[in-house]
């Protein structure tokens, strides 16, 4: 069995195409950081760009619970929101140059968002009300966030070295701090086994962690290969983005890992998604999506490149 992974573009490559999700439409979303703009694609058509600040920054977009598509402006201070026929609406956040970036619908009909440079995890509700929750470490650099499979939102902390968890209910937060010095962690996301797992981009190494807040480490063969995002595939296993190595990879859950290089040189991936075809989807700063199937049909885990 080998994975096949096509490119297929859909912007240019100074655009900064960094996040990309499924949306309820059955089509990609995608952001372009540097040209501010939000695009969408149904594999296999023409894509379409919508304009939302030239300077803004969109960062991660995710399907909210409302039908729609919200995402983060790091540089504007905002989250979006972008309805399937291109409607946007975008809400400033309450803190002063709070740096949002990771967003993930929660279990309470809301979205919950971090703040990179406030120290900050916020939660919006559908029609934009703003409520912010400080984090008990200064510097943390909040980033990547996902809800977690005992109903708490969970979210790596990229200075602060940790992984923390805020309650949905009551807004507490605990940190709990990874093996690895300096391992700054990234993306995260709920995995198939009633954990979550994330990424450590100084590291090298994926990290997984339970409820209860015990952390597993796995490293990657390239340990210089710098992992970004990270998600769960529809197959049982976690796929997973290598910005600095130029690959995407897989981890089963008992830490099997096989790794496989992107077609074009120095393509710079970023986000990663199951797509509406439930292939994976990586969001390529060269402008391109790259789609990765295995030849059997489905994403999963196997050896070889």
């Amino acid at each position: 069995m080998t994975v096949v992974i096509q490119e297929h573009p859909v912007t240019d490559a100074g655009s900064g195409l960094y996040g990309v999700t499924t949306g309820p439409d059955g089509a990609l979303w995608f952001t372009l950081a540097h040209s501010g703009q939000v695009g969408r694609v149904v594999p296999g058509e023409a894509p379409t760009t919508y304009p939302v600040d030239p300077a803004g920054q969109p960062t991660i977009i995710v399907p909210g619970p409302d039908g729609a598509l919200w995402f983060t402006e790091s540089r504007a201070h905002r989250v979006g929101r972008i309805t399937t026929d291109g409607e946007t609406t975008r809400f400033r956040v309450p803190g002063r140059d709070g740096g949002p970036y990771g967003i993930a619908p929660g279990p309470d009909a809301a979205l919950w968002f971090t703040e990179l440079n406030a120290d900050r995890v916020g939660r919006i509700t559908t029609d934009g009300e703003v409520t912010e929750f400080p984090l008990p470490v200064t510097g943390a650099y909040p980033s990547a966030i996902t809800a977690g499979p005992d109903g708490a939102m969970w979210f790596t902390m990229n200075q602060a070295n940790a992984i923390g968890r805020i309650d949905t209910t009551d807004g507490t937060v605990t940190v709990h701090p990874l093996p690895t010095e300096a391992a700054a962690p990234v993306g995260i996301t709920a995995g198939p086994d009633a954990a979550v797992w994330f990424v450590e981009i100084a590291a090298g190494q994926i990290g997984r962690i339970t409820p209860d807040g015990t952390i597993d480490e796995f490293a990657l063969p390239d340990r210089a290969g710098r992992p970004h995002a990270i998600t769960t595939s529809g197959s049982g296993d976690l796929w997973f983005t290598e910005w600095a190595g130029n690959r995407v990879g897989s981890i089963t859950t008992d830490g099997t890992i096989a790794v496989h290089d992107l077609p074009t040189p120095r393509s710079e991936p970023h986000g990663i998604t199951v797509g509406p075809d439930d292939a994976l989807w990586a969001a390529l700063e060269n402008g391109t999506l790259a789609r990765i199937w295995s030849t059997d049909g489905r994403p999963r885990a196997v050896t070889g490149g």
